[in-house]
This record gives structure tokens, C-alpha cells and sequence, in this order.
């Protein structure tokens, strides 16, 4: 009897594991369909956003809003960001801000000079240089505006940008929205790495966003680059957290823990630049996952301790857990291939390697038909279609950067 019963526990762990194993096999692919109905749904069943029906706000009835500009040795980029936004926007009410956060170059004089001939231009001198989020949180409590637009110096917003942003805030049923995040919109597109990230950020954009969106109003990162905060909601938080990698990641969950609304908003348009070199990129992606790993690691135990009272962002977590575990799954079992291959290879199992050859092959088709579902879905709904120009630049995209391959900060 005690065998049959260590023989039916042997048998259950057994098969606990090849379920684990099995999921984590499966959930690159079944994350991409899962992000793909994600987006369908909430382009075809949500009717709650300002997506398609914004109103222009009269001068009178537009909320204050401060543009606030954290800038550090930014001389070749600060006058031209300025005058568009001063020039160019269609809304009246603002006002911006630079914090100059300790620049060495010609940053603050070409502020000062602008300052002569925009009224409504500030700028905060921070002597020694501490970071965005520092900036940020010195200027938050400068910030005139009840509403702040966090902008990068290098970002350019369309010129109704604020217009629609405020028509996300200005509903009764607003009230508990935190703060607005807009798409993503690639300006450097003149290489080949540029290119291929137009595609990647329709992905992450266009597909992910929506879907955490259609789920329970979830998102797990705001845009760095152009963001429209509640102040309100900013104070309530402490403001950014200055000892994580991605301060836009991690003040999304501080909001979400908080209990607020984070929004995405399809239809306004910011344009920023993307890295151009290997190197950039790489040091991008990696600050990504750390800030994604920094913020699961601070709410584990939050959700552990309360899942009932956090019970709305559970979805956020499980995925965020998962996606953490799978890189790592990834990693271990890539290493494990390739040395079974060599093993075999040196051993002239030749059987043995064509089934090797011949799993990876099946794996990576139903990987690739999930990845282009995903990516067609989002050139098609990002911008009405416009970016389907850059569907050939997709093989490019899946094969290094993996448009199925979840990450912690999306």
C-alpha cells in the first residue's frame, strides 16, 4: 500500500512539473493570441474611451496644464521642442516647465533667451544631476498646473495632443483616472533599427496596451516620453520613485496599488527617437526588465499577503510572474539545446538530431504564426493602418527582438 501510494505521489509530481514545463513552453504563443483577442476586444467591444469621440474644450473650459520637461544637456534638441509646443499645439491653457537637472552644456542660457519670448516658459535650475525622476518630483510642486504632461526634450506630441489628453479627465466618471499614457510613434525611422522598432512599438503599443486595457483597465507601464498625470494622483504616490531603473513603470503600479485608473489612449500621437545602435538598444532592454523585475519584487508581497484586496491587478501580477520566470526558463532550456545538439553532433546521433531539428522547427512555427497575427492586428489598428508600410520590416523584428516574447515592462 505504501508503495502504490509514493508510486501515485511520484506520478503527480511528475505530472505537476510537465504541466509547468508545458506552460511555460506554450506562453510565448499563447500570450501573442492572448494580446491579439485582447485587442480586438477592446477595439469592438469597449465603447467607454475617448478614442474616436473627443470634443474641443472652449479657452474657458480648459483645465491648466504645466508641460513639464526634465532636461539634462539637451542643447540640440530643447529650442526646437519649445517653440513646436509654444507654436504649434492647439490648446491655450499651459504652461512649461524645464527643470534643468544639472546640464553642462548650453541648455540653460537657450531657455533663458526663450523665456524673453515666451511668458508662459519657466525653468527650475537643479545644480546637481540626480536623475528624471528627482527632476520630476522638484517640479511636481513648482507645477502651476493641476494636470501635468511629463514630455522628454526630444519628444514631440500632434499638435491636438492636450486637447484630446484632457478629454480622458474632464467626465464625471473620470474621477479616479491617475494619468493618460499616449501611443507611441517612432521619428528616426531612417535605419534599419529604426524601422524595425516602428513595427515593435505598433506591437507593444497597438496590441499589449489594449489588451491590458480590455481586461480590467490594467497597465503595467506608462510612457516615459509623453504621459499626462493627475497631479493629485502624482502627490498621493510620493511622487516617483527615485531608486528604480523605470520610473514610468514603476509609479503605473504604485497607481494601480493605489486603487486608481491608469488609461491608454490610441489616438494621441507622440513622436519620439528610438536607439540606433546595438549597444543603445541593449542598455534600453536591459533598464527595461530591471525596472519591470524592481516593481514585481516591491509588490510579491503585497499580492501575497492581500490577493483579495489587490484582486484587480491579479492578471497584471500572473503575467509580470510569469513572464519573469519564462526569460529565465528561456535562458536555461536555450543553453540545454544547444549543448543536447553539440552532445549529439559529436556523437553522429543523427536520429536524435533531426528530432531535435524538427521540434524547434514545429515550436517556432506556431511561434511565428502567433507573432504575426499579433503584429498584423497591430499595424492594421495602429494609426487606422497607416504603418502596414513596415509589415516587411516584421521578420527583422520577431527574429531579434521577439514580438511574442513577453517582458515584465510592457
Amino acid at each position: 500500500m505504501q508503495m502504490i501510494d509514493h508510486l501515485f505521489e511520484a506520478t503527480s509530481g511528475q505530472t505537476v512539473v510537465t504541466a509547468l514545463l508545458l506552460i511555460l513552453c506554450l506562453y510565448p504563443i499563447s500570450g501573442a493570441f492572448f494580446w491579439f483577442f485582447g485587442a480586438l476586444s477592446y477595439r469592438f467591444l469597449r465603447h467607454d474611451t475617448a478614442d474616436d469621440d473627443w470634443q474641443v474644450l472652449p479657452k474657458d473650459k480648459q483645465p491648466y496644464v504645466t508641460i513639464m520637461i526634465p532636461a539634462h544637456n539637451e542643447e540640440l534638441m530643447i529650442e526646437s521642442t519649445i517653440t513646436y509646443l509654444f507654436e504649434q499645439l492647439n490648446y491655450d491653457n499651459f504652461e512649461i516647465l524645464i527643470c534643468n537637472d544639472g546640464s553642462t552644456d548650453e541648455t540653460a542660457n537657450i531657455v533663458r533667451r526663450l523665456e524673453e519670448k515666451y511668458p508662459r516658459l519657466r525653468m527650475l535650475e537643479i545644480v546637481k544631476n540626480k536623475g528624471k525622476a528627482h527632476a520630476f518630483n522638484i517640479g511636481m510642486f513648482f507645477a502651476h498646473g493641476d494636470y501635468i504632461l511629463s514630455n522628454d526634450a526630444d519628444t514631440i506630441p500632434e499638435p491636438d495632443a492636450i486637447m484630446k489628453y484632457m478629454n480622458y479627465f474632464v467626465h464625471d466618471y473620470d474621477m479616479n483616472t491617475s494619468a493618460v499614457t499616449a501611443n507611441m510613434d517612432v521619428q528616426n525611422r531612417t535605419t534599419l533599427l529604426g524601422k524595425s522598432q516602428t513595427v515593435e512599438f505598433s506591437s507593444i503599443v497597438g496590441v499589449i496596451k489594449r489588451s491590458q486595457a480590455a481586461v480590467n483597465d490594467s497597465m503595467y507601464a506608462y510612457s516615459g516620453a509623453n504621459t499626462m498625470y493627475r497631479k493629485s494622483f502624482l502627490i498621493d504616490v510620493g511622487g516617483f520613485r527615485q531608486n528604480r531603473a523605470t520610473e514610468d513603470i514603476s509609479i503605473a503600479w504604485d497607481h494601480q496599488m493605489l486603487g486608481a485608473v491608469p488609461r491608454f489612449a490610441p489616438n494621441i500621437v507622440f513622436h519620439m527617437n528610438v536607439p540606433e545602435s546595438i549597444t543603445d538598444l541593449y542598455k534600453q532592454r536591459k533598464r527595461w526588465a530591471q525596472g519591470g523585475t524592481e516593481v514585481w519584487l516591491t509588490n510579491f508581497k503585497k499580492f501575497m499577503l492581500h490577493p483579495w484586496a489587490h484582486r484587480y491587478q491579479t492578471s497584471m501580477f500572473i503575467d509580470s510572474t510569469l513572464s519573469i520566470i519564462w526569460s529565465f526558463f528561456f535562458a536555461i532550456t536555450s543553453i540545454m539545446y544547444v549543448g543536447n545538439l553539440g552532445w549529439q553532433l559529436i556523437n553522429g546521433n543523427w536520429g536524435n538530431i533531426w528530432h531535435l531539428l524538427a521540434m524547434a522547427w514545429i515550436f517556432m512555427t506556431f511561434e511565428m504564426i502567433a507573432g504575426s497575427m499579433q503584429l498584423i492586428t497591430a499595424l492594421i489598428l495602429d494609426h487606422r493602418g497607416a504603418k502596414l508600410k513596415y509589415l516587411p520590416f516584421a521578420p527583422l523584428y520577431m527574429m531579434f527582438f521577439g514580438s511574442s516574447i513577453p517582458s515584465p515592462s510592457l
